[in-house]
């Protein structure tokens, strides 16, 4: 092993004590050889996973403890061990040299991406032959997809961790088979199997359920049973749970109207995926990578007609709804968060409200920038924040709010979960409201449904609800509204 001298002067005490439940979760799995972190966003998984890497360092003979995160987390994590201890951790990054003197430093504690790692694989296994080392996966629904080389070159290097831990809120960020390569990572199949494609085939949430009364059993008895299997090295706790005092979420699902030629759009668009479906002779929902992107164009008419067409020049039906929304909300002295799909919503909106003290954030902006919107908000120089979900889903407390908008939102669960609670975590001190706008009678109301059904199936994969729970609220009629919608 490492010949390596590691100073003993590092000071391993956690400047603060852990929360009786978060306590709990690290009595549970500090001496295992791996684990999975699975508490619900808001409630400190990173408190966690830094007092287990302490114990590690302390007591179970580790070198070194890797944390791999989203590229925008790194500085995050970084100003969370100096919040929380004493250490200094060492930066992974796209500077192959450094990156030379990283590794062959006495760091104990090193902080990297997962594109970074992915890149450096052939000098990570040599790293990794020549010390102890432990991971901690942030976000771990990175690599929930076996298939990508990513995903890939993670399981080839997970033999040569001598512990490893994967931490994420939302396990099923989309689809209960999300979970699989998560778990595969650190038990190389031993829980859930070696066979992704059955898997995924049991577990997967399907638009025929609603009329296949067989492969809905398969389903359900596969989807209940992942928890049971996993549930030795998995902690799991809900806002719910009552391990803590958090203010009332209050949901508000906000129908409105179609203004005129927004209508007249989204008809024409409408009939053409009409036809489409017809000459097809597909009578449910086509998961085809053409019919999702016509799907989503209707959301985009929906959303915002100016996305996509120029001349349109009216205020569309939501647009009128948003602004009455958040003056009333700053008439209340409170702030927001708009959410939308769309960088071009986040751009014309940030625009628009600039007068109000609005930033935002999208992927196309640099981090500095992102961080610079974000310390913005946090001061209350800024009332309003617009955002992707794609780009501030994840690791950003920004409970100085309490109202979310979602103006418009895409099929996956994740980005809706993780985006919601940004504003309903630890430190909040007020009700959070979830405002979700919906135009009437459209392929909102599809979402709706489609987000609704694969919740439940997330509760259920994750030891949330039991199967009877779940058989009693499960709805699989996404499929026929989706079918109603582009057929009435």
């Amino acid at each position: 092993m490492s010949n390596i001298k590691y100073d003993t002067y590092f000071d391993l005490r956690a400047k603060h004590d852990a929360f009786p439940y978060q306590h709990e979760a690290f009595q549970a799995i500090k001496d295992l050889p791996y684990a999975a972190i699975m508490h619900e966003q808001g409630l400190g998984k990173t408190k966690i996973a830094i007092d287990l890497l302490l114990y590690w360092l302390e007591h179970r003979g580790i070198d070194t403890v890797l944390i791999v995160t989203k590229k925008t987390l790194v500085k995050n994590w970084v100003g969370e061990f100096s919040e929380h201890t004493n250490l200094h951790p060492r930066v992974l990054s796209n500077n192959k040299g450094d990156n030379f003197y990283v590794l062959n430093s006495t760091a104990r504690v090193i902080v990297t991406n997962f594109e970074t790692i992915s890149g450096e694989k052939a000098r990570m296994k040599l790293f990794l032959k020549t010390r102890k080392v432990a991971i901690i996966i942030d976000e771990s629904t990175k690599i929930k997809n076996p298939e990508s080389k990513l995903t890939q070159d993670f399981f080839e290097l997970a033999p040569l961790f001598a512990i490893k831990v994967i931490m994420s809120g939302t396990p099923v960020a989309n689809r209960p088979y999300d979970i699989w390569a998560q778990i595969y990572f650190l038990d190389l199949g031993e829980s859930l199997g070696t066979d992704f494609k059955s898997f995924k085939s049991d577990c997967d949430l399907s638009n025929d359920l609603n009329t296949d009364d067989e492969k809905r059993k398969v389903f359900e008895k596969s989807v209940a049973s992942i928890f049971d299997k996993i549930k030795d090295f998995s902690v799991r706790e809900t806002k719910n749970s009552g391990i803590i005092s958090l203010p009332t979420k209050i949901y508000h699902d906000v129908l409105i109207p179609f203004e005129r030629k927004q209508f007249e759009m989204y008809e024409r668009l409408r009939a053409e995926m009409q036809l489409v479906l017809q000459k097809d002779g597909i009578e449910v929902l086509d998961e085809s990578e053409d019919t999702i992107k016509r799907l989503l164009r209707l959301v985009q008419i929906t959303s915002n007609p100016k996305l996509i067409d120029d001349a349109y020049t009216e205020l569309s039906a939501k647009e009128i709804y948003l602004d009455e929304l958040i003056r009333k909300i700053i008439d209340r002295d409170e702030m927001a968060i708009v959410w939308s799909i769309y960088t071009g919503n986040v751009d014309y909106f940030h625009k628009k409200y600039k007068e109000l003290g609005a930033v935002k954030i999208t992927g196309k902006m640099s981090i500095e920038e992102r961080n610079r919107s974000v310390e913005s908000f946090k001061s209350q120089e800024a009332k309003l924040l617009f955002a992707t979900p794609q780009s501030a889903k994840e690791g950003l407390t920004l409970t100085i709010a309490n109202n979310a908008i979602f103006y418009d939102r895409g099929f996956n669960l994740d980005d809706y979960l993780q985006a919601q609670d940004r504003i309903h975590r630890i430190s909040q001190k007020k009700d959070c409201n979830i405002y979700n706008l919906m135009v009437e009678s459209s392929i909102d109301i599809w979402v709706d449904y489609l987000l609704k059904a694969k919740q439940q199936a997330a509760f259920l994969a994750q030891g949330d609800i039991s199967i009877d729970n779940y058989t009693k609220n499960a709805d699989y009629s996404f499929a026929n509204i989706v079918h109603e919608i582009l057929n009435s």
